[in-house]
């Protein structure tokens, strides 16, 4: 008689089998692509309770099991301030799917929370949270951090600041720390599109929490959370005619024509196309 298996294991399993396509080679692209682990790495997998950083947790640890690049890693989950409720359903997570949290707390949201505007408050808090992940994870021995930003999350923040930032800016799938000496971040669900990760949540009937903001109490409700969600609706929509629409985003911010910009930014400062106007024949205009 064959053994039942516990919930963790069909979780993998799905990620095996059902979701193959759609998750586990798109992570390990671009683990691959971006050369986001070396051997002897010590990686905080950052999880903030949410359905992206348990996932990423869950397929860094599958990974480890079965690479053949030694790697160590800590599942670091950090107490902003959290109410009862939403501790207790992050640990339950946790429990359920096998990932053995290291947890530490801070006072982050009672620090946001006593700043009056909203957009203030988000952007305080955000810094705060990666200051905090990047110090206790050099505290644990770690080199690196993972977090769990998506595809999705790619092109939103592209087509953010374009339309609300005035300029052209991605999101890189690892970069290093500007404050924190010989730490860098890696994105390993940076090939992985967001509604994957829902049909996978959906498959396991698996429920994250969605926000545990004390100070805005609703992600809808506050300026930023209102333009990504715009942006997302605009994009379902474009989907709607260009089924390959996400596809076609993501793959422009590796392929940018710099020569044909007038301006850009690089090291910090700011360079015009007059420049280097003259210096070269530039061929003929494009349209």
């Amino acid at each position: 008689m064959s053994r039942e298996l516990e919930k963790y294991q069909l979780v993998e399993q799905s990620i095996n089998k059902k979701f193959h396509k759609s998750l586990w080679r798109p992570f390990i692209n671009a683990m691959k692509q971006y050369e986001l682990v070396q051997a002897g790495d010590r990686i905080a997998a950052c999880i903030s309770g949410g359905k992206d950083s348990f996932l990423n947790a869950k397929l860094l640890q599958m990974l480890q099991r079965h690479s053949d690049v030694p790697f160590e890693l800590v599942f670091l989950m950090m107490d902003p301030g959290y109410n009862e409720e939403n501790r207790r359903a992050i640990e339950e997570n946790a429990r359920l799917l096998n990932i053995p949290l290291t947890v530490f707390e801070t006072d982050i949201f009672d620090v946001t929370a006593s700043i009056g505007k909203s957009g203030s408050a988000c952007y305080l808090c955000a810094r705060m949270r990666r200051g905090y992940l990047y110090s206790k994870a050099k505290e644990l021995g770690c080199n690196k951090i993972a977090l769990g930003h998506h595809m999705s999350d790619v092109i939103e923040t592209t087509l953010m600041g374009m339309f609300y930032g005035s300029q052209l800016q991605a999101m890189q799938p690892k970069l290093h720390s500007k404050n924190f000496e010989g730490m860098s971040l890696i994105r390993p669900l940076y090939c992985v599109h967001e509604d994957d990760i829902l049909a996978w949540c959906r498959y396991n009937d698996l429920h994250f929490i969605r926000c545990a903001c004390r100070f805005t109490q609703n992600c809808d409700s506050d300026e930023h959370s209102s333009k990504r969600k715009e942006t997302k609706l605009l994009i379902r929509k474009l989907r709607e005619g260009n089924p390959n629409i996400d596809r076609s985003i993501f793959n422009s911010i590796h392929a940018v024509h710099l020569d044909t910009f007038p301006g850009y930014k690089t090291g910090g400062e700011m360079h015009s196309f007059l420049e280097r106007f003259g210096q070269a024949e530039d061929g003929e205009e494009n349209g």
